[in-house]
């Protein structure tokens, strides 16, 4: 397993990381413990989470996926192991679950959901605490143009204070950005640069073969800056593996079991996914694997998230860190992307 600097800390993070956002729906508690021991034996040490999880957010589930993480570092006693990563929810997206729907990144919030956070997980420091998406109106979650909307949102100054607070109370160690846009993570950076604030190591956005919208403005801040990608949904929700072709809706697969996650499969996407399903297959490669392998690869990606549902999936993903891309399947690849450029950002 290859390692990188998680932004300008000391920290070396695992090149793929263990998402865990189907714990507590999709997958039992017993399950994510046993993905969490299988993805360390392969070396992995750094593991993403959130609040909301698992997804789709509901208020019955609200919280498992931490709960789990928490029940394993109790059991495992390997806390001490891991680089964990948590966020705190932004406003809107269908929550109105989390502390009354009425979501801020003001000091109120902030320590409260930290405090839920770090009591779940069972652990005295999350080591990358991260915003979930601006809580402001702006473009993410596949909005690609940028429509202003003169809306009253948390000061970033009072943010960052707060994320300084707790840093210095030893509840978190790094801060990172998630959705976040150009400006967004400029400003944070600018901000922190100035007052003395935390500095973001890193941002979670979505990147891949479907949607390489990162590439246009945020590459450049996230290698200059040293504000690496976190990439999420390098699979782009499974399509890239190759199980939804031909309309197939394999059974307990996500996209068949929610119709919340539409986001990848516009006809125009699936036409797209069809060809470098068909690449993949033709030079004898795995198209998730081929999909992954070139998320990794990025010079902007500090670290690849990866997710399963069963540990062949996760295994297969796993070994998507030893793949190589040819220059052949990396042009092809190329000529793909600018016939039918980010179908589904």
């Amino acid at each position: 397993m290859e390692y990188r600097k998680l932004g300008r800390t000391d920290l070396d993070v695992s090149a793929l990381c263990l998402g865990t956002m189907t714990w507590g729906e999709q997958n039992s508690e017993s399950e994510g413990h046993a993905q969490i021991e299988r993805a360390k034996a392969s070396g992995i040490n750094f593991i993403d989470t959130a609040e909301m999880y698992p997804v789709p957010p509901r208020a019955e589930t609200y919280s498992k996926t931490e709960q789990i993480i928490g029940s394993y570092f109790k059991q495992r006693g390997d806390r001490a192991d891991w680089i964990l990563a948590s966020k705190i929810a932004g406003p809107g997206n269908g929550i109105s679950h989390i502390r009354d729907g009425q979501l801020k990144f003001n000091r109120q919030h902030m320590v409260a959901a930290l405090d839920a956070s770090l009591k779940r997980l069972q652990t005295d420091w999350i080591d990358l605490y991260q915003l979930h998406w601006p809580e402001r109106p702006t473009n993410f979650f596949g909005q690609l143009d940028y429509k202003h909307k003169d809306v009253e949102f948390t000061p970033l100054e009072e943010t960052l204070e707060v994320l300084d607070e707790q840093v210095k109370a030893g509840k978190i160690r790094h801060i990172g950005l998630s959705n976040e846009t150009p400006w967004g993570t400029m400003k944070f950076l600018q901000l922190a640069e100035s007052r003395g604030w935390p500095r973001a190591v890193s941002i979670q956005n979505p990147y891949n073969l479907l949607n390489r919208s990162f590439e246009v403005g945020l590459a450049e801040v996230a290698i200059r800056e040293q504000c690496g990608l976190l990439a999420y949904s390098p699979l782009a929700f499974g399509m890239l593996s190759g199980k939804y072709e031909g309309g197939a809706r394999p059974a307990g697969a996500r996209i068949s079991l929610f119709s919340r996650f539409a986001r990848y499969t516009n006809p125009q996407s699936e036409a797209a996914c069809s060809r470098y399903v068909a690449l993949a297959r033709e030079h004898g490669l795995d198209p998730a694997q081929m999909a992954l392998a070139f998320v990794t690869a990025q010079p902007f990606v500090t670290s690849n998230i990866i997710g399963a549902t069963s540990l062949a999936q996760l295994d297969s993903n796993l070994a998507s860190a030893e793949l190589k891309l040819s220059e052949e399947v990396l042009a092809a690849i190329e000529a793909i992307h600018k016939a039918q450029p980010n179908p589904a950002p």
